[in-house]
């Protein structure tokens, strides 16, 4: 008479004894003693079943040769990209496959684009409260992209920073008061005078590539004087920003169907992968 675990035992030796392998999907796959479970084999070969993995880079050209050198001369995968115009990144997903023949989709390459050094100081600064001091920092800093008007007067840059420096932020006050048999009414009114000993610029222009695969663009910057409860600070407004990112959106798709879209299909988008 045998007991639960002896028959356990010589099940499980029988198994082993089987030595059951199953060829799935290029992978193989060993029927092991231990409640019949599948054990994946890969782990123990010299080499793996299939390529798969991630890249992730910030350049375009490595990107775009880790895409031609991965499809090149192999068969069709069902490879797909996928560009989000909102992050500036793209993934490519290289055995995507189709709705009739779909692959596992984990073995992609990813690009994002980072914003240069002057960009991101822009992006940084635009619509910040900043005193006199803090921009002309800025204005110096980044100089060699800086183009100052005032109206339609073109400034000379280190003049237009001095002007910045020079400035001078006055605020009046003027009190109204007025008492009636049956009112009393009492107005008050703040009036900001900016003024320097130089031509105080009103506009800049900012000349920079946005992102390294991006063609050079010139961003324009109102100078604003803002009122408040202190003491009054400066703040430079990007002029049609929105409408500008969407142009920049739009540059880096070109850029990626001029450097891969001859490759596979680009898609608008991004794509997640279903369970």
């Amino acid at each position: 008479m045998f007991d639960h675990k002896a028959l356990d035992t010589l099940n499980a030796q029988a198994v082993a004894a089987a030595n059951v392998r199953i060829e799935h999907g290029g992978s193989t796959l060993a029927v092991t003693p231990a409640s019949c479970t599948l054990t994946n084999l890969e782990p123990f070969q010299l080499g793996r079943d299939r390529f798969r993995g991630s890249l992730n880079t910030h350049s375009l050209k490595a990107f775009a040769n880790y895409v031609e050198r991965h499809i090149g001369g192999e068969e069709d995968t069902g490879a797909a990209g996928f560009v989000d115009q909102e992050a500036m990144s793209a993934t490519v997903i290289f055995n995507l496959g189709t709705p009739d023949d779909a692959g596992h989709g984990d073995d992609r390459a990813t690009l994002t684009l980072k914003p240069t050094a002057a960009y991101k100081a822009l992006l940084e600064v635009v619509g910040r409260s900043m005193s006199q001091q803090q921009l002309a920092e800025l204005l110096e800093d980044w100089a060699p992209h800086i183009t100052a008007s005032a109206g339609d007067q073109q400034l000379n840059t280190l003049a237009a920073i001095n002007a910045v420096r020079r400035m001078q932020i006055k605020a009046t006050a003027e009190l109204n008061s007025e008492v009636g048999d049956l009112n009393n009414r009492r107005s008050a009114m703040e009036e900001i005078e900016a003024k320097s000993l130089e031509t105080l610029p009103t506009a800049f222009v900012f000349t920079a590539k946005p992102y390294d695969p991006l063609n050079v663009a010139d961003i324009t910057l109102r100078l604003s004087v803002i009122t408040g409860e202190k003491a009054p600070v400066l703040k430079l407004r990007w002029v049609g920003q929105e409408a500008q990112q969407e142009a920049f959106a739009e540059e880096f798709q070109q850029v990626l169907e001029s450097e891969v879209g001859g490759l596979l299909p680009l898609t608008i988008g991004t794509y997640s992968q279903g369970k």
